[in-house]
C-alpha cells in the first residue's frame, strides 16, 4: 500500500459532474491527482479545435469556470458571437470572448504539430491548475449518437437538439484506432497509485469513451489499485443532464443498480447518495453510502474526503486478505 503522504489517485471525468468531485479532489490531493478526461465530446466549430469536457475540467480546477453554467469561463462577454449573428453565421454554439482565445490557441498549437496532451498541459500550466489533466488520448475518438432522428454527432445531439431525440445506441468513432497515452499510461501504472474514481459524470457519455480505448480497462486494474464510482444517479433521478432520459431510452430503470451494473466487475465500489441507502444493499457491487450531491466547495471536498477514505479502506482490506492467504493454505 501506498503511503498517505506520497499516495496518488487517478479520476475518470467527463465535464459539469465529474469536474465537481475533480474540485475536491484536487483540493484535497494536488499534483497527486491525475485527471483523465473524455474527448469524445471534441470537435470543430468555426474552424477551431474544440474541447468541451478538457475545457471545463481547466476552468473549474483554475476557479474561473462560470458559476451560473458551469461551463465557459466568468465574466464572459459575448461580442464575438453577437458579430458572428450579424454576419449569418451559426449561433447554435456558444464561444464567449475569454472562451475563444483557449480555442484559438488550442488549434494553433494543433496545427503546428503540438499533441493535444501536450497543448492541455500548457493551457493547465498558464491557469495554474496543480492536478495533471489528460486528455485520454491523442487521438480523435467521437461519440455518435443513434436516434430516432437519425445518426448524430454529439454536439449536434447534445446542444443543438437539447437531447430531444431518443437514443438507440451509442458508439465511439475512432476508439479502436486510438492508444493510451504514456502520460495516461504512466499515472495509471505508478507505484503510488492508491486509487481510481469514477466520478460522477454520464456513464454512456462521458466515462464509456474512456473505457472504450483498447487497453484501458486493464491498465485501470493492472496496479491492483481500488477502482471506486460515484452514482450520477440519486434517489431515481439524475441531478444534471440526460443521464436519466437516456437510461430509460436504453431500456435501463433509472436507478443505482443500473449504474452499477453498467461498470460490471470494472469497479470495486460505489458511493451511492444517502436517499439510496434502503435499496444499497441489494446492489450487485459493494457500496458505501455519502452524500453525493454537491452544492458548495465544501460539499465537493467532502465526497472526495469520503472516495479517498473508501479506496484506503479497500486497498487495507485486500492487503490483509493477501497477508492471511499463505497461512490459510498451510492449515
Amino acid at each position: 500500500m501506498s503511503g498517505g503522504g506520497s499516495a496518488t489517485y487517478v479520476a475518470l471525468s467527463g465535464g459539469i459532474g465529474g469536474a465537481k468531485l475533480a474540485l475536491g479532489l484536487a483540493r484535497l490531493l494536488g499534483e497527486r491527482l491525475t485527471v483523465i478526461v473524455n474527448t469524445g465530446d471534441d470537435f470543430e466549430h468555426l474552424g477551431l479545435a474544440v474541447s468541451p469536457d478538457v475545457d471545463t475540467t481547466l476552468y473549474t480546477l483554475a476557479g474561473v469556470a462560470n458559476p451560473d453554467t458551469g461551463w465557459g469561463r466568468r465574466d464572459e462577454t459575448w461580442s464575438f458571437m453577437e458579430a458572428i449573428a450579424e454576419l449569418g453565421g451559426p449561433t447554435w454554439f456558444k464561444l464567449g470572448d475569454r472562451d475563444l482565445a483557449t480555442h484559438v490557441e488550442r488549434t494553433r498549437r494543433l496545427k503546428a504539430g503540438e499533441t493535444p496532451t501536450a497543448v492541455t498541459a500548457l493551457l493547465s500550466a498558464r491557469l495554474g491548475v496543480t492536478a495533471r489533466v489528460l486528455p485520454m488520448c491523442d487521438e480523435p475518438v467521437r461519440t455518435v449518437v443513434e436516434s430516432e432522428a437519425g445518426t448524430l454527432a454529439f454536439q449536434d445531439y447534445f446542444v443543438r437538439e437539447q437531447c430531444r431525440p431518443a437514443v438507440r445506441s451509442l458508439c465511439y468513432e475512432g476508439a479502436d484506432e486510438a492508444r493510451i497515452t504514456p502520460q495516461v499510461e504512466n499515472a495509471l501504472s505508478a507505484e503510488t497509485l492508491a486509487g481510481v474514481i469514477l466520478c460522477p459524470s454520464n456513464p454512456w457519455l462521458s466515462i464509456d469513451p474512456i473505457l472504450a480505448l483498447p487497453g484501458m480497462r486493464a491498465a485501470l486494474r493492472a496496479r491492483g489499485a481500488p477502482v471506486v464510482a460515484v452514482t450520477p444517479i440519486i434517489g431515481g433521478n439524475a441531478v444534471k443532464g440526460p443521464t436519466a432520459k437516456i437510461m430509460t431510452e436504453l431500456g435501463l430503470a433509472v436507478d443505482v443498480a443500473s449504474i452499477a451494473r453498467h461498470y460490471g466487475d470494472l469497479i470495486d465500489l460505489m458511493v451511492v447518495d444517502a436517499a439510496d441507502r434502503e435499496t444499497s444493499g441489494a446492489l450487485p457491487v459493494r457500496t458505501s453510502v455519502a452524500m453525493t450531491l454537491m452544492r458548495t466547495e465544501a460539499d465537493k471536498i467532502v465526497l472526495a474526503q469520503h472516495c479517498r477514505a473508501m479506496c484506503e479502506q479497500l486497498a487495507t482490506a485486500s492487503h490483509q486478505a493477501r497477508e492471511r492467504q499463505p497461512a490459510e493454505v498451510a492449515r
